[in-house]
């Protein structure tokens, strides 16, 4: 099986604490890109005190059949808190979820510094059981 390409990039957000969020996105700019078919995943850091971006993950699976493309994409999120898309099947959802990772669905195309905009005021205020359940996890 061929190796996701990562591209790392230096911020300011502490990653220690940070929960890891990946975007499909064909543009890095926007989650508008079905889980399947991205070629590209933005991961940003979160905490309460800010977000960037800490790697651009290319998942290019168009020379890969069948299953092989869903589990390549699942074991180079690995270490990804949460992952938004556009769209997912359920069986490849499954697999997400299995590997510990919570699949996100945007209903259209939405601006990924929009969301993290509204996902750091959750954190800044109550957060809701799973996302504590998340941090804490994270923080054991």
């Amino acid at each position: 099986m061929a190796e996701a390409k990562k591209i790392k990039v230096e911020g300011s957000v502490d990653m220690d604490h940070a929960l890891k969020i990946a975007f499909a996105s064909s543009d890095m700019e926007t989650i508008n890109a079905h889980f399947g078919g991205t070629k590209q995943f933005a991961i940003y850091g979160v905490t309460k005190e800010g977000f960037d971006l800490i790697e651009v993950l290319n998942t290019d699976t168009s020379k890969m059949k069948g299953d092989d493309k869903t589990d390549f994409k699942v074991k180079a999120l690995a270490g990804t808190n949460i992952m938004y898309c556009e769209s997912i099947g359920g069986t490849a959802a499954a697999k997400v979820i299995r590997a510990g990772i919570h699949p996100m669905k945007v209903n259209e195309p939405t601006p990924i510094n929009e969301t993290l905009e509204k996902f750091q005021q959750m954190l800044i205020g109550n957060p809701p059981p799973w996302i504590k359940k998340i941090i804490n996890e994270k923080d054991a």
